[in-house]
């Protein structure tokens, strides 16, 4: 069969006729493109990791796999580590993991729209749709606005926090090595990475509250999500006009959601260790740290007592508090509070013979409600997955871990937590494969997962529905 006026489009083409082929990136969706951004940045961080011997302390460069590995878990913010970055590292390559860290907490994706911006150019579309934290839940917030006040969000509370780390660091540490101790450490509590440039952590500095109560706030923020920052941040402006500012569901479901599990965990943890981990410290100061537990589970990664002396109850706890994580839009990981909060209205409106799910007055819709089951059972298909894979590759090994440790391991790396029970460096080759895998997907996947979700239904198959038949359920 004939075209009329002659030729094929790739004729066409080539005569000048349509124009040039477009590049071959432009054909990519939204998820693989933020996926894509992640995949390049970790493989500069592996070469650089592997091929700079200035990096390191001995002037040894890591392997292959162990330079996959600490890459992945600087640009994806988890925070586990195959070696002591406080150690191994020279401050050139505590810099460039720094480096990567903060390009991960901001996304790629986020930096390339700003610049966009700068250079006076109004965001496409589809680079719109492709900025994780775009706001589709909060149309009044702009989307021009809401990139730049990212960045602006990011370096400005970063730098709050490392002066206050500074004056606590200072009467330790000569001026130069206060301030970058405190710039390291601000900036990886503000992504929620959990990287640090001391040995143990947080766990030397556990009395000193000049220092986790500033760590703690910059992982709150950070884990907050931009979308609420913003809409807190013209709540703001606004306070004193005629014209109040509504903040919107979900930045109410994120406030509420965060605060419930703060004040949770805080109570459990107190409960738990009061008279183990936390037996040896002041009473201000188990109250103090037993809060830093229940800020640093979901996703940040720091810690201020070591996990390995902490009852199984006090563990399994933390294991569910790493599988919620932050709030979407924000540095954390996670299957994310809001994806909880939901599930949870869901059971409660069953419960109640319900048929929608509503707070504050609002009804969610169903496809949000479906996006989020959807996502729970993704994330918790992946980490069963998971943790069977981990059981088969470290039994086999030189090294058997018991089952918990292979639980927590699999969940603190699936949700970017960057917290051990102390066997990340004791792993198998093929189990730090897997732990890579897992970080990766985990920073990308519940995202592009709920991305291709919040596809509208425009293909064929929407255009019919096949008869109905019930199936019997419980």
């Amino acid at each position: 069969m004939s075209r009329e006026g002659g030729g094929s489009p790739r004729e066409g083409r080539s005569s000048g006729q349509l124009g040039p082929r477009p590049p071959r990136w432009k054909g990519l969706s939204p998820p693989q493109l933020f996926a894509g951004s992640f995949a390049l940045m970790i493989l500069f961080g592996t070469l650089g990791l592997r091929l700079v011997p200035a990096f390191y302390v001995d002037g040894q460069t890591l392997g292959w796999i162990d330079a996959l590995f600490m890459a992945t878990s600087a640009v994806c913010v988890t925070g586990l580590i195959v070696v002591d970055t406080a150690t191994h590292f020279t401050r050139l390559g505590q810099g460039f993991i720094l480096f990567l860290i903060q390009i991960g907490g901001l996304g790629m994706i986020t930096i390339t729209s700003l610049i966009i911006l700068h250079l006076g150019r109004r965001l496409s579309l589809r680079a719109e749709s492709v900025i994780p934290q775009m706001p589709s839940s909060a149309p009044k917030v702009d989307a021009r606005r809401l990139t730049r006040d990212i960045v602006f969000f990011t370096f400005a509370l970063e730098g709050i926090g490392a002066l206050f780390l500074f004056f606590a660091f200072r009467p330790y540490f000569s001026a130069g090595e206060a301030a970058w101790h405190a710039i390291f450490q601000a900036i990886s509590a503000f992504c929620n990475a959990g990287f640090s440039t001391f040995s143990d952590s947080l766990e030397g500095w556990a009395a000193h509250s000049l220092v986790t109560w500033p760590v703690m706030i910059l992982v709150v923020v950070g884990g907050i999500g931009f979308l609420t920052l913003e809409e807190l941040n013209q709540s703001r402006r606004t306070r004193k006009s005629e014209r109040r500012f509504r903040l919107s569901l979900h930045s109410r479901v994120v406030l509420a959601s965060s605060g419930a599990l703060l004040v949770v965990g805080w109570l459990v943890y107190l409960g738990l260790e009061w008279g183990g981990v936390l037996g040896d410290m002041a009473t201000w100061t188990r109250i103090e740290n037993a809060m830093f537990m229940s800020v640093t589970a979901r996703t940040a990664g720091f810690n201020t007592v070591a996990y390995s002396d902490a009852a199984d109850p006090t563990n399994f706890f933390t294991i569910i508090l790493m599988s919620i994580g932050g709030s979407p839009g924000s540095t954390a990981g996670g299957l994310k509070t809001t994806t909880f909060f939901i599930i949870g209205l869901l059971a409660w409106s069953r419960f109640r013979g319900r048929t929608s799910v509503s707070a504050w007055s609002r009804t969610v819709p169903d496809e949000t409600v479906q996006r989020a089951v959807g996502l729970f059972v993704v994330a918790f298909g992946t980490m069963t997955v998971a943790i069977f894979g981990y059981t088969v590759l470290q039994v086999n090994g030189s090294e058997p871990v018991a089952f918990l440790t292979v639980m927590f391991e699999a969940v603190s790396a699936f949700n970017t937590v960057g917290l051990s029970l102390g066997v990340t460096g004791d792993l198998e080759p093929l189990s730090r494969i897997l732990t890579t895998v897992l970080m990766f997907v985990g920073r990308i996947g519940p995202l592009s997962f709920a991305a291709l979700l919040a596809i509208k239904a425009g293909g064929p198959s929407s255009r019919y529905k096949f008869a109905r038949e019930d199936v019997s359920i419980g």
